[in-house]
């Protein structure tokens, strides 16, 4: 049988760049960070929701991950007008009302489901970039995961989606739902 001998150190292989040459550190520092994430399971899992499918879904995998877990679920709503509806007189005020009021229906959904699964619920509702705004939260609440949607949109996989945009950013394990 293979593997580490007892008392032996594990190590883990951490590559800085592509061209830097390998340097070996202890697994225990490999995860260092200024609180401590992830000993005994997810205390706070981070949902975005924007109504569409794909959000429906992450939210639904999240609840039953936190309902398994015993953790609490955190869903973020961030309404984030079109930059085209600012430039329209009037366009902006409805525009704001219909993200208000998608919000209130989407609490109201997802209040509805985590309820009958036993779930704790926090909505959450911002107004801004959704990128920021879940990065944002998910910082504060030091939320243990972030699971999203996979975008849909075809102009994502030019300009980049909030998820790679989360999954780059480093703080969290991060889940795309597809």
């Amino acid at each position: 049988m293979t593997g580490t001998p007892v008392g032996a150190s594990r190590t883990v292989t951490e590559q800085a760049t592509s061209s830097a040459p390998r340097r070996r550190v202890p697994l225990e520092q490999a995860g260092t960070s200024p609180f401590e994430r992830g000993t005994d399971g997810p205390k706070v899992v981070l949902a975005g929701v924007d109504g569409t499918v794909t959000s429906m879904r992450a939210v639904a995998y999240a609840a039953g991950l936190a309902r398994r877990q015993g953790s609490r679920l955190v869903v973020v709503f961030v309404a984030a007008p079109p930059v085209l509806a600012s430039l329209t007189p009037g366009a902006g005020d409805q525009v704001q009302d219909a993200l208000e009021e998608l919000g209130a229906e989407l609490r109201e959904e997802i209040g509805t489901a985590t309820t009958e699964l036993g779930v704790p619920l926090t909505f959450l509702g911002r107004r801004g970039d959704p990128y920021a705004e879940l990065r944002t939260v998910a910082d504060e609440l030091k939320a243990d995961m972030v699971v999203v949607g996979a975008s849909t949109q075809a102009g994502h996989r030019l300009v980049g989606s909030i998820a790679a945009r989360l999954v780059r950013s480093g703080h969290w394990p991060v889940v795309v739902v597809p």
